[in-house]
């Protein structure tokens, strides 16, 4: 192949070398295991610069969900309810799983059914950001519940990206704006 993409069609290595030399260009072989093989004439170090560009963007769209952990306890009062509701939310709007725990002590162990009305009731009030991927069950002195963000944590990351930018843009316009007035 040609530094155009152009069919050459089937070339001896040597002729192929000497149009490489003549163009300046390189000549790389791109599918060894085809008969006959695939070389094609182009800037290698390009190339490596653009497979590595590619890398490295598929690299920052990537993102690892995490599973956070959030406790509660059976007898946990409104405000405080309320305070972990906005962890598990700002936890969930960042696409990171939630794994809910309800700790139970001495006689509380005896009334399961509390800590299932506990955990539905913050999967409904969550509902917009989270949906439950796991049931809440009991385990020994334990209840626990997972919660699975409705979207990607690369969209999250993203759209976080955009609006800081967005923030940033804002300041330096306020800063250029003051420096104009000053300046006048």
């Amino acid at each position: 192949m040609g530094p155009e993409g152009e069919q050459v069609g089937v070339v001896r290595v040597a002729d192929a070398l000497r149009l490489a030399e003549e163009a300046g260009l390189d000549l790389v072989e791109v599918a060894p295991n085809a008969r006959p093989p695939v070389a094609k004439l182009m800037d290698f170090g390009k190339y490596k610069y653009e497979l590595a560009q590619k890398a490295r963007e598929s690299r920052r769209n990537q993102a690892n969900t995490v599973l956070k952990e959030i406790r509660f306890r059976l007898k946990i009062d409104d405000h405080d309810y309320e305070t972990k509701k906005g962890h598990v939310e700002r936890f969930l709007s960042g696409g990171d799983k939630v794994k809910v725990m309800i700790m139970f002590r001495g006689r509380e162990q005896s009334r399961p059914e509390m800590g299932i009305r506990l955990l539905e009731r913050l999967a409904e009030d969550v509902a917009e950001l989270g949906v439950v991927e796991s049931k809440p069950r009991q385990d020994g002195r334990n209840m626990t519940m997972v919660l699975a963000p409705t979207r990607k944590k690369s969209e999250a990351k993203s759209e976080q990206r955009r609006r800081r930018e967005a923030e940033r843009q804002a300041k330096r316009d306020r800063q250029a704006e003051r420096s104009a007035k000053s300046g006048s």
